[in-house]
């Protein structure tokens, strides 16, 4: 059973046969039209001359006359598979793509580009590989170069009548070159040539042509309201000019005629600026746009400048003056004279720095990587260290990446990626510096640099570089080589300069911890941090590993506010009396980055606040022995303090101090804590449950601890027992770095406490309560003066 297609319709169309599918058994059915008499509409007539092949109308309708009876619109035929099978399929007619000319220039020059100001730089582009080609034809045709020798690029403006000329001494064009190239929208002339010199294999060494898509040019449109371009080339002894306007659908050519605008070979543009763009015609602006995009250029770009020199002229006295001031002959011959500044307009070099990563790094001096680096970033302190590199194989690029002396001032690089530090070019052109982690992760954004490479997956803008594997590539080179750098100035003599390094960026690398967990080999390394037997130097992690002791398996660290906080906490008494280091983490940022890394060599990063610490010391029987004494007052302990901990331990690393609160294994810290209640934008619902366990250690060997066993073995509900234990949990939240809740009856407790202790230590019998009897005393004390007064009158 099968159904009739329209392969098959188009096989009873040929043969003009049917009389064979009405005697078959297979019932078919058929949504091809096919009209019952010959007058039906022109346009079905058209329609049928699509599906059918190619020919004259009379067979067309012979075609029709003879299908005429087969009336199988709407009904059901029998076929078989192998009438489908012996047809043929048709000819199909092939359509040009049409275009509204004036609404697809619309389309190019206002959504392919974001920024004006890049006209620049496309018309720049455009020039250079203009003399790029001149340059390499004129090789094997020496002739091209006649009638101007130097290559250059000249822009002159007209400030007052919004005018900018672009005239370069290149190639030049045809007339049948200006109708492909500038007439035929995205047609790259370069790629043209390119392409020519490939199949001809004449291509060499030479990829200095920048043009890629063919609408560099109409960039021109994004300020200019018309455009007119005179073109010499030398194959033509005519000059021809091309002129458009912005949003029309056709432009005009013609011969150029004036004697005073002949070219003797090249280019001229002259771009007829917007009313709203006319501020591209001041000759700063313009001089400014060619040092940022087109710096690089291999041309000399010259822009019309007005300078100015001082010069002594003479002034003309006041004679009345002279006369008052009484002045004689010799001095009236002097006369007076005053600088002035003389005014003139000349052409300028603009383009003064040389690309020098396109030299060999052998042949390049630590002073001219220095002056490159000023001139480029507008720094005036010497960069700590460089790196000059050329990539080659899959990706290929040329760089050149700095570490700056000193950060930014006035902004945080850390909290914003995007720090115009590494500028990205395509053959010497720029493109942009505007990365939001492209080329580099947000940690190592301080870096800066340059870098060029010939074929970069760029938007036709060439302002967005794509997301591609390409770009993935050198992302894992340049922050291979940065790391390479960063490594190299710590491990310099001058141990100085690495100090000054982490002064400035020790946060990135720290912020590379949290974010870049590839890297954290390269990152580790490079972090340094204070410790308990280091508080005024900086160690590594490899130093502090050199000094662990033979029994010690784990790099120990405490996170506190300060330094003085975390030398006098008591979570290091015991580590203290063992001699074991402890690192101390007193950024905010160094408990996360920590956290991150996990180990170390091998040796794993242990956090001296939390919960079943270890120290290697361990004796089974003296703790069980611990256990059974103190037991029963740890119980005691816990049910007075109830949820307030999680449970009350035997302490292992306290030594002088009677308890701490230890934090649980994988909540917050009490330095985290504290960090986190600080946060202006911080989620307060999350801290009960990101707290996590709070443990109370004792210390069995204080005599604290030991007065509230006895109290707990006699008289556990003794009132004075339990204040104790409030007072003694309340001091151990604070000396842990815990905030109290409530610090006002912290406070409280301590006076009441002090009162105690305090309560006639001081004071003597002569000072009773009652104020009666204070000035009964008084009296006493005055009679009693009288007899020393006797004793005296005996001398």
């Amino acid at each position: 059973m099968h159904r009739l297609t329209r392969r098959s319709v188009f096989a009873i169309l040929r043969t003009g046969g049917g009389a064979r599918y009405r005697n078959s058994a297979a019932p078919i059915s058929c949504s091809v039209p096919i009209f019952d008499s010959v007058g039906e509409s022109e346009s079905r007539s058209r329609w049928y001359s699509v599906l059918l092949p190619k020919r004259s109308d009379s067979d067309t309708v012979k075609s029709l006359n003879q299908v005429q009876h087969l009336k199988f619109l709407g009904k059901r035929y029998e076929s078989t598979s192998a009438a489908s099978d012996a047809s043929a399929t048709p000819p199909a007619e092939r359509y040009e793509y049409q275009a509204e000319v004036s609404r697809l220039m619309d389309l190019i020059v206002n959504s392919l580009y974001s920024n004006k100001e890049v006209f620049l730089r496309e018309l720049i582009s455009n020039a250079s590989d203009a003399l790029d080609k001149l340059r390499f034809l004129s090789v094997t045709q020496p002739d091209l170069l006649k009638g101007a020798a130097d290559l250059d690029i000249r822009i002159q403006t007209d400030k007052e009548n919004g005018i900018v000329t672009i005239t370069d001494t290149g190639i030049g064009m045809t007339q049948q070159e200006l109708v492909d190239c500038l007439g035929t929208i995205a047609q790259s002339g370069t790629a043209k040539f390119l392409k020519a010199l490939k199949d001809s294999k004449d291509i060499g060494g030479d990829s200095n042509l920048i043009g890629q898509f063919g609408v560099g040019f109409y960039s021109a449109f994004l300020v200019c309201d018309r455009v007119v371009v005179s073109t010499k080339s030398p194959k033509s002894d005519k000059q021809y000019v091309w002129e458009g306007e912005a949003n029309a659908s056709s432009y005009t050519i013609r011969e150029e005629t004036d004697p005073e605008k002949l070219l003797p070979r090249g280019t001229r543009l002259t771009l007829h600026l917007k009313r709203d763009d006319k501020g591209f015609a001041h000759p700063e602006r313009i001089q400014k746009l060619v040092k940022n995009y087109s710096q690089f250029v291999s041309f000399p770009i010259y822009t019309w400048q007005e300078k100015g020199f001082t010069k002594e002229v003479e002034v003309d006295e006041d004679p009345a003056e002279t006369k008052k001031d009484g002045q004689d002959e010799q001095s009236e011959k002097k006369k007076k004279t005053k600088t002035v500044v003389e005014k003139y307009w000349d052409w300028e070099l603009t383009n003064e720095t040389q690309p020098i990563w396109l030299r060999n790094s052998k042949e390049v001096t630590t002073e001219e990587y220095n002056e490159f680096y000023k001139k480029t970033f507008n720094e005036y302190l010497d960069p700590l260290a460089s790196s000059h590199f050329t990539t080659e194989g899959e990706v290929e690029f040329r760089s050149i990446l700095y570490v700056p002396a000193i950060a930014p001032m006035g902004k945080d690089d850390i909290v914003n990626p995007k720090t115009k530090n590494i500028r990205l070019y395509v053959k010497r052109v720029f493109i942009s510096d505007d990365f939001d982690g492209e080329l580099f992760p947000r940690y190592l954004s301080f870096v800066k640099g340059v870098v060029d490479s010939n074929d970069l997956p760029l938007n036709v803008s060439r302002e967005i570089l794509q997301e591609s594997r390409i770009v993935r590539i050198m992302r894992k080179r340049l922050v291979r080589k940065a790391f390479d750098m960063i490594l190299g100035i710590s491990m310099s003599e001058n141990k100085d300069d690495y100090d000054r390094f982490w002064e400035n960026f020790g946060k990135h690398l720290k912020l590379g911890c949290i974010e870049d967990r590839e890297n954290h080999k390269r990152i580790a390394p490079l972090l340094r941090f204070l410790s308990s037997q280091s508080v005024d130097e900086l160690i590594s992690l490899d130093e502090y590993v050199e000094n662990m002791k033979p029994e010690q398996k784990d790099i120990y660290y405490m996170a506190a506010d300060s330094v003085t906080s975390a030398k006098n906490t008591p979570f290091l008494e015991r580590l203290l009396e063992k001699d074991l280091e402890v690192l101390f983490l007193v950024d905010p940022i160094d408990e996360v980055a920590i956290q991150n890394l996990k180990a170390y060599k091998e040796k794993n990063f242990v956090d001296i606040s939390k919960e079943d610490l270890d120290l290697g010391d361990k004796n089974e029987e003296k703790d069980k022995e611990i256990k059974q004494e103190f037991g029963q007052t740890c119980d005691w302990i816990k049910k007075h303090l109830g949820d307030k901990v999680a449970s009350v331990q035997i302490s292992n690393r306290l030594s002088s101090s009677p308890c701490v609160l230890v934090s649980g294994k994988f909540g917050w810290s009490a330095n985290m804590e504290r960090l986190m209640k600080a946060q202006a934008a911080g989620d307060t619902s999350s801290l009960d449950f990101m707290r996590g366990r709070r443990v109370f250690e004792i210390n069995p060997e204080h005599p604290i601890i030991r007065n509230l066993n006895a109290a707990c073995k006699s008289n556990p509900n003794d009132e004075d027992a339990q204040k104790a234990i409030d007072l003694l949990y309340d001091a151990a939240l604070v000396s842990s770095g815990f905030t109290p809740e409530n610090p006002a009856q912290l406070g409280g407790k301590i006076y009441e406490m002090m009162d105690i202790a305090l309560s006639g230590k001081w004071s003597t019998p002569i000072e009773v309560q009652h104020p009666g009897a204070v000035s009964n005393n008084t009296e006493t004390v005055e009679a009693e003066v009288v007899e020393p007064v006797e004793a005296g009158s005996q001398k």
